[in-house]
Order: structure tokens, then C-alpha cells, then sequence
């Protein structure tokens, strides 16, 4: 019996924009990572975060889950600066402290910030009509 495929709307903007892609693990404990989930649920997560992330410049941002494998997909304007934008982050109120609050969970180094946490991943195929 195979698995139902889920699909997932995706946001169309008015200008040209670029999309990053980046991977955490998550420690291999069931509990952790249902405690993990519960934290990033609709409500649940920090307005100041969300805000953080629109005031860099982030259109939005999707995480999806494997097992102890994350996903994220963040989608920007083509003019977005990653690291320019990312240390600017980290210097948002209560960024640190969602990153200390997350840290429980991931594979990380306590303390440090969400670039340094979420490794990117490099694409290998696309296909545009």
C-alpha cells in the first residue's frame, strides 16, 4: 500500500524572486521531535520571529520534515543578500533567544544563530519549461 502524496499551494509574487534551500537534523528522539513540531504549529511560533523574518526581507518560508531531516525553503527578491540579511537577523529581538528556545531539538551548537545552524543545499536538477 503506498503512501497518499500530499501537494502544497505555492505563493506566486509580483516581482522576480530567488529561492534558498537549507538542511538541519533534529537529534533522533520521538519525543523531541513531536515537542519540535508542536512549537513550530500554526500560533505557536513567536510573532517577533515572523516579523524578524519580513523585516529582512524573507516573502516567505516553508519547513518540511524527514524523519530527524528538515527542510527549509525560503523564498526572497532576487536583490535579497543572504548573509547581509541573515546577520541582521540575528541581531532582531528575540531571535537568540528562539534559536536557544529551538536549540533542545537540533543537531547544533549551543548558541549559534539560525545561518549557522541551517546548511544549505546545493541544486543538482531543475526543470523549467
Amino acid at each position: 500500500m503506498s503512501e497518499k502524496l500530499t501537494s502544497y499551494p505555492v505563493k506566486r509574487f509580483d516581482g522576480p524572486t530567488k529561492r534558498y534551500v537549507r538542511t538541519l537534523k533534529l537529534r533522533d528522539n520521538a519525543d523531541l521531535i513531536a515537542e519540535y513540531r508542536k512549537r513550530h504549529a500554526q500560533g505557536n511560533i513567536w510573532p517577533e520571529i515572523i516579523e524578524g523574518l519580513k523585516d529582512v526581507g524573507v516573502l516567505e518560508m516553508e519547513i518540511y520534515i524527514n524523519g530527524t531531516t528538515l527542510t527549509m525553503i525560503v523564498e526572497t527578491p532576487a536583490d535579497f543578500d543572504w548573509d547581509a540579511s541573515m546577520s541582521r537577523l540575528a541581531t532582531l529581538p528575540r531571535q537568540q533567544e528562539w534559536e536557544d528556545f529551538m536549540s533542545v531539538f537540533q543537531q547544533a551548537e549551543p548558541g549559534a544563530t539560525s545561518a549557522e545552524k541551517w546548511m544549505p543545499m546545493e541544486r543538482m536538477f531543475y526543470f523549467y519549461d
